[in-house]
């Protein structure tokens, strides 16, 4: 075994690693991050355990995870009547929560990001309408997608990394 195969390995495992806590934390990549570690991985061991059929599937369930993720948290918010300016004051106040508690590693990031959202979310959204329970209701189906999209890229990361174990060791 090469040193350049080592390296893949190590990144491989690790890219895993974060793209399976991505499932579950809302600010790393989840299922896409699996598959590039899967990629680093196949390439270290010269695709001989895991090939392009594999990788292919782990592709395709990384994209699905992502659409899946546009369509609970966007599509839904936007069945609830959500503004798309409410979304991206959502999306804009994840970006400055999450900077904001950056001095607290990891938890800090997403208890910023996570109190950021939902703050941008109702204060445009108030905005927009003029009606704190209009505000109060966005907030709501965001967060009722975003929870649904948070457990249907739990879902797919655990089918990934099933898949994964599977060709790899078996």
């Amino acid at each position: 075994m090469t040193a350049t195969s080592l390296l893949l390995y190590f990144l491989g495992y690790a890219a895993i690693v974060v793209g399976f806590m991505g499932s579950i934390l809302p600010v790393l990549p989840g299922p896409p991050m699996i598959w590039l570690g899967a990629l680093l991985w196949a390439w270290g061991n010269d695709f001989e355990k895991i090939g392009w059929p594999t990788l292919t599937l782990l592709g395709i369930l990384a994209l699905v995870s992502l659409g899946l993720n546009f369509v609970f948290t966007t599509s839904l918010s936007r069945r609830a009547g959500v503004s798309w300016r409410a979304i991206g004051g959502a999306l804009l106040g994840a970006f400055v929560g999450g900077l904001m508690l950056t001095a607290i590693p990891l938890i800090g990031t997403l208890i910023g990001a996570l109190v950021g959202a939902v703050v941008g979310m109702w204060v445009v959204e108030y905005l927009v309408r003029q009606n704190g329970q209009a505000a109060t209701n966005a907030v709501r189906a965001y967060l009722s997608g975003a929870t649904l999209s948070a457990a249907t890229q739990f879902v797919v990361a655990c089918l990934m990394l099933s898949i994964f174990v599977w060709q790899a060791f078996f």
